[in-house]
């Protein structure tokens, strides 16, 4: 049995800049829900809600509709359905062993995203040459409960950027200018600890675009730290999860003008 519900959603503009929500997901789909161990709660917690409403800042938008409990599109094809706690944070994510047909499912699901993104980004390397991922997610901090202590914070900072493959020397008037601007944003009267490659270094999701789109894309894996939310109630900060997404807005200017700079000096 097949739900024929999307479970991602493209949104095509203009600009060579492209914002990705893929874990923001909740839903997961009707045939395979009563199979979950845990409960919409708990997957929650290890989710990425509102990354979605960052996108916003540019016209190209990826976002994630169902859970990454069901599918993980930031994972390799063969590690993207969890089938042990190992995969999964140490959770019980199943009660019994998923049936091979709703694996398939899955995996058929995740190459029809993996197609239609290679789609999209081919149409804007096409308009502009290159282009530019803001790859958005969050990561737990209070891994001891609500009231538990917050995990150190000069291992886990405010904002993790991590630029994994991509060729580093070519992309960092991008990168640098990204991360001045974000750092220097006046964030309710003081400053974002922003650091590169500290707590994460990209996913699959940035691994592969730069594998397919060699020296073609700039993708920035942006790792939020759950300071705007109680990660383990789920409640969400309104007024901090718009300050983060004007701190991003405010990237984007510098950043596009670093993007054509690295344009211009490649050209032939």
């Amino acid at each position: 049995m097949q739900d024929n519900q999307p479970f991602y959603k493209t949104i095509y503009g203009s600009s060579p800049l492209v914002a990705a929500a893929i874990h923001d997901g909740q839903a997961v789909r009707e045939n395979i829900s009563h199979l979950f161990a845990l409960t919409a709660p708990e997957r929650l917690r290890e989710e990425d809600p509102c990354t979605a409403h960052w996108t916003s800042i540019t016209d190209n938008r990826i976002i994630g509709l169902h859970s990454r409990f069901e599918l993980d599109l930031n994972r390799p094809r063969e590690k993207a359905i969890y089938q042990t706690p190992e995969d999964a944070w140490g959770l019980q994510v199943w009660r019994e062993e998923l049936p091979e047909e709703e694996v398939r499912e899955s995996l058929k699901r995740y190459d029809h995203f993996y197609e239609s993104v290679k789609i999209l980004l081919t149409e804007i390397e096409q308009q502009h040459g290159s282009f530019i991922v803001y790859d958005l997610h969050t990561y737990n901090h209070k891994r001891e409960g609500t009231d538990g202590p917050e995990a150190d914070p000069a291992e886990n900072p405010e904002i993790n950027i991590g630029t994994g493959n991509m060729n580093r020397e070519k992309w960092a008037p991008v990168v640098d200018a990204f991360t001045h601007s974000l750092r220097s944003y006046n964030y309710r009267g003081r400053h974002l600890d922003v650091r590169e490659n500290v707590k994460f270094k990209g996913g699959h999701f940035m691994r592969w675009i730069h594998d397919n789109f060699p020296d073609k894309a700039c993708v920035l894996s942006i790792e939020v730290k759950k300071f705007f939310m109680d990660e383990w109630t789920g409640k969400v900060d309104r007024e901090q999860l718009e300050e983060i997404k004007l701190a991003l807005q405010q990237t984007v200017a510098p950043v596009m003008e670093a993007f054509e700079q690295v344009h211009q000096q490649s050209k032939p």
